[in-house]
């Protein structure tokens, strides 16, 4: 099923589809999670200025982590962190840094902030939003520590995968987040997925893949290519992951750093990812 929303065409006075990277899920909340949400919901969840449907931005609205965090402080951005057992353990574990999460699945994030009020962190905001079409507004460059996408949706019929979230544009966006230096970490049990982000990355002019050539996979089209990176410890194994491990599959971690920019002297034209 195409699932995409409308988009404005402010210039033009139209509608456009806007092909999704998500897949569309119920946004009905339990009585338990509608009262979590009115009781904490405005601690965690960033008010968006809205463009057409409620999982886009308007073109003209931005983030500023000091504000939203009322300090400054390391920034980790999330994408993609479901019901938040990830982003809330990192929280807990790492108080110093600022957690900015972008999810379009409701339920999801009152999950999330029911997860982070038991917790007891305050160190997470969430955006719902599609991060693919918010991120490029929202956000400014060199802004990121760390950018993490941990088990995007895979897309798993061959006509769907043009809509899978890594692809080489978005990877240049995330570059453009990051600090110079600044880690994308990703991690998928899709195998196919798992080779198309280690090639997204590879193919990267200001990232680079530090495990390239190691953990070759058997089961690679490319044999001894490898490109995977070891599972880093700060990821959690998550109720996905485990599902995942039931039904024999193996998550694979691809990891890419941002290069250094260039000097400011450069024209802006000839260096895009600055």
């Amino acid at each position: 099923m195409l699932d995409s929303s409308d988009r404005h065409d402010e210039e033009n006075g139209v509608y456009r589809a806007r092909t999704k990277s998500f897949t569309r899920r119920s946004r009905r909340l339990t009585e338990s999670l509608q009262r979590t949400m009115d009781k904490h919901g405005d601690r965690f969840v960033v008010p968006v200025k809205r463009s057409q449907g409620y999982t886009t931005v308007a073109s003209d609205f931005h983030l500023a982590p000091t504000e939203l965090f009322g300090r400054e402080a390391p920034l980790v951005v999330e994408i993609g962190p479901g019901v938040g057992e990830q982003i809330v353990s990192a929280a807990d574990r790492w108080p110093d840094h600022n957690f900015l999460a972008f999810e379009v699945w409701q339920p999801g994030i009152a999950k999330l902030v029911s997860r982070a009020v038991s917790a007891g962190v305050e160190n997470i905001r969430v955006v719902e939003a599609d991060a693919a079409q918010a991120i490029p507004i929202t956000l400014d460059s060199a802004i990121a520590d760390e950018v993490w996408t941990f088990f995007p949706d895979p897309w798993r019929k061959a006509r769907h995968r043009k809509r899978r979230i890594v692809n080489d544009q978005f990877a240049l966006e995330i570059a453009r987040i990051l600090k110079d230096g600044g880690v994308w970490r990703l991690a998928t049990d899709w195998d196919d997925y798992a080779w198309q982000i280690r090639d997204v990355v590879e193919a990267c002019d200001v990232l680079v893949n530090p495990y390239e050539g190691e953990r070759a996979d058997p089961n690679d089209p490319e044999g001894e290519r490898g490109g995977f990176a070891p599972r880093w410890e700060g990821r959690v194994l998550t109720h996905f992951e485990s599902r995942g491990i039931h039904d024999e599959r193996h998550a694979h971690d691809i990891e890419a750093i941002r290069e250094p920019r260039l000097p400011r002297t450069q024209p802006a034209s000839e260096n895009p990812q600055q």
